[in-house]
């Protein structure tokens, strides 16, 4: 046998162990630890004393957490770029509803007065994602060549911020609300063809 041939049966050899490992943790219900946790490390010490059950729920919602973290994020940078390019430098004070300008500022000196460090230097990062979807509305012209349809749009919103609400406050969301949040993606990113 030559050592390319060697080789490709080595590595055919490896996918169908890895591939019995993985109906075997399925099946039993068991983790043997065989891929790389996800960035960062757990804490060793902690960590194990949290009941499994709680463990595999927080596993199982990473991915969740994960995929709107990335899309909250992006709205936030697609909202504050577009006025920014449109209206100015100054697009906060003048764009943005007086209300969602104080609770902003409250949020930030309530960390401030808190002592820990502030997670942003942008004035849109401590607004609710509700009010992320005020500020495109009262910007609309801003916006319409952006995304297909105002109506679409604050559907599309409304339908996360009811999504984000389980994934922020560490529930388990149940299987059709996973298939509503893909759904729900999907109609995010159609607004924008």
């Amino acid at each position: 046998m030559i050592t390319a041939d060697k080789i490709k049966l080595f590595g055919m050899t490896h996918q169908m162990v890895e591939r019995e490992l993985d109906q075997i943790e399925k099946r039993l219900g068991i983790d043997l630890q065989r891929t790389p946790r996800v960035q960062g490390v757990i804490d060793e010490d902690y960590y194990p004393q949290f009941e499994e059950a709680i463990r595999k729920e927080a596993s199982s919602m990473a991915i969740h957490y994960q995929l709107f973290y990335c899309l909250e994020k992006s709205i936030r940078q697609l909202i504050s770029d577009k006025l920014r390019a449109e209206k100015g430098p100054n697009w906060w004070t003048s764009c943005v509803p007086e209300q969602i300008r104080k609770d902003s500022a409250e949020n930030l000196q309530r960390e401030i007065d808190s002592g820990v460090t502030p997670r942003s230097t942008e004035e849109i990062d401590y607004i609710t994602f509700g009010q992320l979807t005020e500020i495109a509305k009262n910007n609309w012209s801003s916006f319409e060549d952006t995304f297909n349809s105002q109506k679409a749009f604050n559907k599309v919103m409304a339908s996360l911020n009811v999504l984000r609400g389980p994934i922020a406050h560490c529930c388990v969301l149940a299987p059709d609300e996973i298939t509503r949040l893909q759904v729900t993606v999907k109609d995010w990113f159609r607004l924008m063809e």
